[in-house]
């Protein structure tokens, strides 16, 4: 067995036994299941510069990892992103998704359903490595009346547990989300918090944005910066659009009118915010790309998770600048926050953007 791999399977032996004596902190099936596609992921994993100077390798596989080698070095030495052995190996998995999420809260509550684990403490979402098992979990939540968002994939972080390699599910995707997706996975190595994912990803959606900033301004890449901007112009427009209908939903949910009567309002909530997302569309230029948020309706998990990534990241960019834009100054004011209680942290966080 290579010496890697044995490293993988003993920590992750570890790693299993300590969470089966938890009790009521999940299904021993669900652990497993994390454990061998943790496994699966590892044992498929090979050298980067083994997988380039392989002629088997098609071409343009090669680029694209010798591209990944270039994002890697520059989150090392300008982002300040941990120096270790993650996305220096590739893995093909032989699927879209390496994992499928489903966030879950009731019917009538944005308030998402959590899943609690010793090390990475309690989440607002609950992944697996099998697709059929994700949906499995997902309609039993359904048939308990929750709202339920399933989603796939392409890259996760393991806390600097393990060295993460890098899978054929992120090289799907364009130039600009790969270099977000190594930026923003790398940060989490640099920082995360027991039981707080909105902090979390928050944090990590931060740093993955001033990242990709500065790598195309180094590259000196201006069509790509152009419609990087363009780019966030739609999802500020889009993440305005879904934070009314959160409010509007909140204050529904909150008020004292019966579960029937919030049940119809709720409809027409989510019915007026698709008429409004039509005509904001309409100024895109035909980009579709947040179609699939409004067909069918969105449920209560969708505002639940774009909560989770987004909510907090003006605050973050606010602190960042506020460092004079130095990110191991940034890192070490983020870490004294971390060390805060949860509410207070995010009172601290709030008066960045006051």
């Amino acid at each position: 067995m290579p010496s890697f791999l044995a490293k993988y399977t003993l920590r992750l032996g570890a790693l299993l036994l300590s969470l089966t004596q938890l009790p009521g902190c999940a299904s021993l099936r669900y652990l497993q299941q994390a454990a061998v596609g943790q496994l699966e992921v590892s044992a498929k994993a090979r050298s980067i510069p083994e997988v380039i100077a392989d002629p088997a390798t098609p071409a343009a596989l090669a680029q694209r990892l010798q591209l990944t080698q270039a994002m890697r070095a520059f989150a090392i030495s300008v982002l300040k992103l941990p120096d270790n052995g993650s996305y220096t190996r590739y893995s093909d998995v032989g699927r879209p998704y390496v994992l499928w999420n489903v966030v879950a809260t009731p019917a009538l509550s944005l308030r998402p359903l959590e899943s609690c684990f010793p090390i990475a403490g309690c989440l607002q979402y609950r992944g697996y490595y099998s697709e059929q098992e994700a949906i499995s979990y997902a309609n039993g939540l359904r048939e308990q009346g929750m709202d339920v968002f399933f989603y796939g994939v392409p890259a996760y972080s393991t806390l600097g547990w393990f060295d993460d390699p890098l899978l054929n599910t992120s090289l799907r995707y364009g130039d600009l989300q790969l270099a977000r997706l190594i930026f923003h996975e790398l940060a989490h190595q640099v920082l995360y918090v027991k039981d707080d994912s909105s902090f979390n990803e928050a944090f990590a959606t931060a740093v993955e944005q001033e990242g990709l900033e500065r790598w195309l301004k180094q590259r000196g890449d201006t069509a790509s910066l152009g419609r990087y901007a363009e780019a966030e112009v739609r999802g500020a427009e889009f993440r305005g659009l879904m934070a009314k209908g959160h409010d509007a939903l909140q204050a529904l949910y909150r008020s004292n009118v019966s579960d029937a009567e919030k049940a119809q309002r709720k409809l027409a909530i989510l019915t007026a915010l698709r008429d409004h997302y039509l005509k904001l569309k309409v100024s895109w230029n035909g980009y579709a790309g947040y179609d699939s948020w409004f067909d069918p309706l969105p449920n209560n998990g969708h505002f639940a998770s774009l909560a989770t990534y987004h909510e907090k990241v003006p605050a973050f960019r606010a602190l960042f600048r506020q460092c004079g834009e130095d990110f191991a100054v940034f890192y070490a004011r983020v870490k004294r926050l971390a060390a805060l209680d949860k509410g207070e942290r995010n009172r601290q966080l709030q008066r960045y953007v006051s």
